[in-house]
């Protein structure tokens, strides 16, 4: 698709947008000029509750926020508990999905506020692969980080009290360390989870609850800024 006049311009004006996205960071303006002209895209916009992918739907395009807020909720494998997170633009729903054994999205997405959207179906990326030594090789990065990253999580040194046990258990489900979060939980499931009792549980989670860390209400647990809960 070669794109031209008006909407040449508006397309240059979204990808200013990706410059800001490890997946097109030290791109040229020249490589961003022939990616316009040769490469298919689509655009899109979404109201404010409105759902953009479902758990379970096949993944066959790398998806990215440019503009808006959008909420990722994730559930565990037996549907014991879920976590709910806020994430702002710009941002890529699962990149790391695109390949390899399980090709479909494992959470859901749906708009908290208008959200634009620029999508690029997978035969797409292979070209950009092909044409685009940056591309390709910001892209294996990411995906290099994230494997470096879940590896190195087991040989931390072990937690050895339940207030570090229950943060480490937060910040271990989410996939952005900031911003807020929201987990659907019984307090006796989040005890057997870091192997505690549920009065310990309670009694550290009613001390956050004071230091204003958290809310906490009937099975739920929301964290209005988990960065300060990290670092509390």
């Amino acid at each position: 698709m070669t794109l031209c006049g008006q909407n040449r311009e508006c397309a240059m004006k979204g990808f200013d947008h990706l410059l800001q996205l490890p997946l097109f960071m030290g791109m040229a303006r020249d490589d961003l000029q022939q990616i316009v002209a040769h490469t298919k895209f689509d655009f899109f916009k979404h109201p404010a509750n409105a759902n953009v992918i479902t758990d379970g739907d096949r993944c066959e395009a790398v998806v990215i926020m440019t503009h808006g807020i959008i909420s990722m909720e994730k559930w565990s494998d037996d549907r014991g508990y879920s976590i709910l997170e806020t994430l702002k633009a710009p941002f890529i729903l699962q990149l790391e999905h695109l390949f390899g054994l399980h090709q479909r999205y494992s959470a859901t997405f749906t708009t908290l506020s208008p959200c634009n959207f620029i999508s690029i179906s997978k035969q797409e990326i292979m070209f950009l692969f092909e044409q685009f030594d940056v591309f390709r090789i910001n892209y294996l990065n990411i995906l290099a980080a994230k494997a470096q990253k879940a590896q190195s999580r087991i040989w931390h040194p072990a937690l050895t009290d339940d207030r570090s046990r229950i943060v480490n258990f937060f910040l271990s489900h989410c996939i952005h360390p900031a911003g807020r979060k929201e987990f659907t939980i019984l307090m006796t499931r989040l005890a057997t989870e870091i192997n505690a009792s549920r009065l310990d549980v309670s009694r550290v989670l009613n001390k956050m609850q004071q230091e204003g860390l958290i809310e906490l209400h009937r099975g739920r647990i929301i964290i209005p800024e988990l960065h300060q809960l990290i670092s509390s």
